[in-house]
């Protein structure tokens, strides 16, 4: 996994992310994400607009793993992208 971006789109009242986000910190994943239901204003319409680039859904989480969009905790899919077994 060489220098791969890892960036998520996730809601802080949401099972799905909060289980992601602990699943990349038990693989010792570095990653970064946005709670867009904490964003205010532009930040949050900003926010939304790009998650609505990638997933027309706008479902979450919505996780950026490179060029990889992976909608929704989808533990094989996300192992898969990081290379990992």
């Amino acid at each position: 996994m060489a220098d791969m971006t890892v960036k998520m789109y996730t809601l802080s009242t949401c099972s799905h992310c909060r289980r992601t986000k602990e699943f990349f910190a038990s693989q010792g994943i570095e990653f970064e994400f946005t709670d867009v239901d904490l964003l205010t204003g532009d930040e949050r319409r900003d926010a939304v607009e790009q998650i609505r680039k990638i997933n027309p859904r706008v479902s979450y989480p919505t996780i950026l793993i490179g060029d990889t969009v992976i909608i929704g905790f989808q533990e094989i899919d996300i192992k898969e992208a990081l290379g990992l077994s």
